[in-house]
């Protein structure tokens, strides 16, 4: 812990001042017209410097005007650190060290700075969760489906869930958007979102994304997983109308991106767009419902579907490679689907889809 000797009270500075210009406390208490007592009472460090006396220390003194006023506003800076440094509780000490995943993470990033003890990072981490202890994170009041996620789920760890939040604000804090929320454009733009399902370059693919969610009001981003917040989306409705959408995937694999982008897609389009919502990866209820819906006849339309496993052809990869180019979707797309809905055993054609490196 450093200590308050490292910057000097203020009232110590003036003494050292008059005594350089061979000045009494008396004759400074003429100058200023205030008692000796009042001068005493400054540099022997048991008053501070009012905003009054500063001035009049300026003009006293010969000094450029604020000279006082910032000597003092930068005691009381200091001491304010010095306080918060000591009031860093053992506890907070502990949740840091089981944030290391997060830590380490905003740290490669730049939101947090390194060339520091623990106890800094303790109150960088205060500063970009906002909040003045750390302990205080479970008490925030989330939307519905986060406290619900939190009490009942033994997976999910709250101060991690809440700094993988915090970092999809961040993140797309810079995002140039110049429109507000435009649900009908949004669905307009569907049929340019799926021409990049065969984008083979996953970074020109993000990038074009986020251009075309850009010109809907959507502030897009593909943001990094941690153990303790298992969840695919996060939605957010800023206070300009815009809206922030960030997508994570565990497992890298295409076909479990795109599904995922469309449900969180369909969540806008749907109506869901709450302050925040939070998407876990399981959670269930009619929302999700209709959004899985949205997402799965949104990629493959449902009566070419339907008639493809009518045909009972799903088990040649020639074939589902054929009703693929048909239905204008990459053939790992249908395979897919055809998992998720058991025509087809996990096993078969596993390795079809290919994995996104880009995955942070």
């Amino acid at each position: 812990m450093a200590n308050l000797e490292i910057t000097k009270h203020p009232g110590e500075l003036l003494l050292a001042e008059i005594n350089e210009k061979s000045m009494t406390q008396k004759e400074l208490a003429i100058r200023t017209n205030v008692s000796e007592k009042h001068i005493s009472t400054v540099i022997n460090g048991t008053k501070e410097i009012s905003a009054s006396f500063a001035r009049r220390l300026d003009i006293a003194l010969g000094a450029k005007s604020g000279t006082w006023a910032e000597r003092q506003a930068e005691y009381d800076r200091y001491k304010a650190k010095i306080e918060e440094e000591n009031g860093i509780t053992d506890e907070e000490l502990s949740i840091l060290k089981s944030m290391k995943d997060v830590v380490d993470y905003f740290l490669k990033i730049g939101i947090m700075h390194n060339h520091c003890g623990d106890v800094e990072k303790v109150i960088q981490l205060r500063q970009i969760l906002c909040v003045i202890n750390l302990d205080l994170v479970p008490l925030i009041t989330y939307n519905a489906a986060y406290r619900a996620q939190i009490k009942t789920s033994t997976s999910i760890d709250p101060y991690i869930l809440f700094a993988w939040q915090r970092m999809c604000e961040i993140l797309t804090e810079n995002v140039n958007i110049n429109k507000s929320f435009d649900s009908g454009k949004l669905y307009d733009c569907i049929p340019k979102i799926k021409e990049l399902l065969f984008e083979n370059d996953p970074n020109i693919m993000v990038q074009q994304l986020k251009k075309l969610f850009a010109d809907c009001g959507v502030a897009f981003e593909v943001v990094q997983h941690f153990r303790g917040a298992p969840v695919q989306g996060f939605i957010k409705q800023t206070s300009n109308d815009k809206v922030i959408l960030c997508l994570t995937i565990r497992g890298k694999k295409a076909d479990k991106f795109w599904f995922s982008l469309f449900h969180e897609v369909g969540h806008l389009l749907n109506g869901d767009l709450n302050a925040r919502f939070v998407d876990f990866d399981s959670l269930s209820g009619s929302m999700e419902t209709k959004a899985d819906i949205f997402a799965r006849d949104t990629l493959i339309e449902p009566n070419l579907y339907k008639q493809f496993v009518s045909s009972g052809k799903y088990h040649s990869l020639e074939e589902i490679k054929k009703f693929s180019r048909y239905a204008k979707v990459p053939h790992w797309i249908t395979i897919g689907r055809l998992h998720n809905d058991e025509w087809l055993d996990w096993s078969y054609f596993a390795n079809e889809a290919p994995s996104y490196t880009w995955a942070k």
